[in-house]
């Protein structure tokens, strides 16, 4: 399994930008696809956006625009730059993986989180 270790969730006001990171470790990173997912207080966890082996990336529609999913693969790193963030942005953020060209809807490995606190 691959290890996955985000970073970069924080405070910030509407409209403002944050850039999550997740670092993996353990496997060949660019055999994975990636993707992230958010979990708000008291609902399910949701889809975000994913990137696949070979770049194509996917997006939830309350995101389009607004968030843009990358992936450094000789830096073994996984981006989400947000923008234009808004309150309902609000979630803890987990990284996922799957080896496959495409991230599945139940990836096989998650990181622990981070938490995007959105004030408004």
């Amino acid at each position: 399994q691959v290890q996955l270790v985000e970073s970069g969730g924080g405070l910030v006001q509407a409209g403002g930008s944050l850039r999550l990171s997740c670092a993996a470790s353990g496997r060949t990173f660019s055999n994975y696809a990636m993707g992230w997912f958010r979990q708000a207080p008291g609902k399910e966890r949701d889809f975000v956006s994913a990137i696949s082996r070979g770049g194509s990336t996917y997006y939830a529609d309350s995101v389009k625009g607004r968030f843009t999913i990358s992936r450094d693969n000789a830096k073994n790193t996984l981006y989400l730059q947000m923008n234009n963030l808004k309150p309902e942005d609000t979630a803890v953020y987990y990284c996922a993986a799957d080896r496959s060209t495409v991230l599945t809807t139940a990836p096989r490995s998650w990181g622990q989180g981070t938490q995007v606190t959105v004030s408004s």
